[in-house]
């Protein structure tokens, strides 16, 4: 492919790769607890990230980014927690507040919007929970564009966060033109799809890394979420099984004429789901960063159960079909701008009411959970 050719792949995945907008029902907005919960798992490695940077340098001006901020109630979660925490520290240690310099950053797709929509109430909200309220002033900037590049100036930050974004690439890999019946690395994707997968991850997450070295100051840290899975193996159901299922409900469309072959067939998602390993080989591979903490948390696939809560005795039961119903609402609200984009508006209906029905066999036999992999990093002197 020419130089043009993957600049215009690369564009098209960063104009359709966006949660749906709005606050409607199917919107991102009212259908991210699952992702809330996520970020709640990693407050400890937050909150000691950020008590080791702010506590040896006490700088006046503290830079914070939120990558992959989407938006949403979680949009301004992790910004809330650490200007909190900053605060605290600072009447701990008889320290004037810093000024906060907070930048929200997503593809040009995102709803920007509706996060500046929210900005007033969240700063009266921030003030009310703290005693005195904040004691440095707060600026926020809406920071649009993929991450797989320069964001911001040079050593300008200090706190960079990202949860269930990276595992997103820059474009669907090169090379996966024979991965027919399939939207994703599967069971029955060929060795080389998921080779070209795993090495597109290498690149992307690379340059993740080489970028934001350049824009954090020297000490400066990283906490990164991403969805991922705890085997080495590419063909794992920890990472594949939620996008077979949805190709399932897609393949029967092609049986019944719906949807031509041929779209299905040059349909694939531009996401890679690593390993422990794999995060922390790239990280030692770019070099720039020291390791503080890796883990590995998991959650149920409807976040609004926990495990105790699910019963696999019946595919009828009234709280499988509801967890099914939830299941599908988020995911129809990460991959409908996607399906739209390759097979237009007129089949999402169609083959969500299918991905739910696929949804209740499945999560009445069995037991279906996403991985998380995440990394504490700071940035070598």
């Amino acid at each position: 492919m020419s130089e043009v050719g993957k600049r215009e792949t690369r564009m098209k995945v960063e104009q359709v790769l966006h949660m749906n907008g709005g606050i409607g029902e199917t919107s991102y907005s009212n259908n991210s607890l699952l992702q809330k919960k996520v970020i709640s798992l990693t407050k400890e490695m937050r909150d000691e990230a950020i008590k080791n940077l702010y506590c040896k340098t006490f700088p006046k001006r503290l830079g914070i980014a939120d990558l992959g901020c989407s938006s949403g109630p979680n949009t301004l979660l992790v910004i809330s927690e650490v200007i909190k925490l900053v605060d605290k520290l600072c009447q701990e240690h008889n320290h004037e507040s810093p000024e906060y310099q907070v930048f929200m950053n997503d593809l040009q797709g995102n709803d920007f919007n509706n996060i500046f929509r929210l900005l007033d109430r969240f700063t009266e909200k921030l003030n009310d929970e703290v005693e005195d309220g904040i004691g440095g002033p707060i600026f926020f900037y809406g920071a649009p564009g993929s991450f797989y590049g320069r964001i911001f100036p040079t050593k300008t930050m200090h706190f960079i966060h990202s949860s269930y974004s990276l595992q997103w690439l820059s474009q669907v890999p090169k090379g996966v033109e024979n991965n027919k019946g399939n939207i994703y690395m599967a069971t029955t994707s060929p060795a080389n799809v998921l080779n070209a997968y795993h090495e597109q991850f290498q690149r992307d997450f690379s340059l993740f890394l080489k970028c934001r070295a350049e824009e954090l100051v020297d000490g400066g840290r990283m906490v990164l979420t991403i969805l991922g899975r705890k085997s080495d193996d590419k063909y794992s159901k920890e990472c594949c099984y939620i996008w077979e299922l949805l190709a399932v409900a897609l393949n029967d469309m092609v049986l019944e004429g719906i949807i031509m072959e041929e779209q299905m067939d040059t349909f694939n998602i531009p996401q890679y789901t690593p390993s422990p390993s794999e995060v922390k080989l790239e990280v030692l591979r770019e070099g720039s960063f020291t390791i503080d903490r890796l883990e590995v948390t998991e959650v149920h696939w409807n976040a609004y159960n926990d495990w105790n809560e699910v019963d696999f005795r019946s595919s009828l039961s009234k709280s499988l079909i509801d967890g099914a119903y939830n299941v599908t609402k988020c995911m129809r609200a990460v991959a409908e701008p996607l399906l739209v984009s390759h097979f237009g508006e007129t089949i999402i209906e169609e083959v969500f009411g299918r991905y739910l029905e696929i949804l209740v066999d499945r999560m009445s036999k069995e037991r279906t959970e996403f991985i998380n992999v995440s990394i504490s990093l700071t940035k070598k002197v």
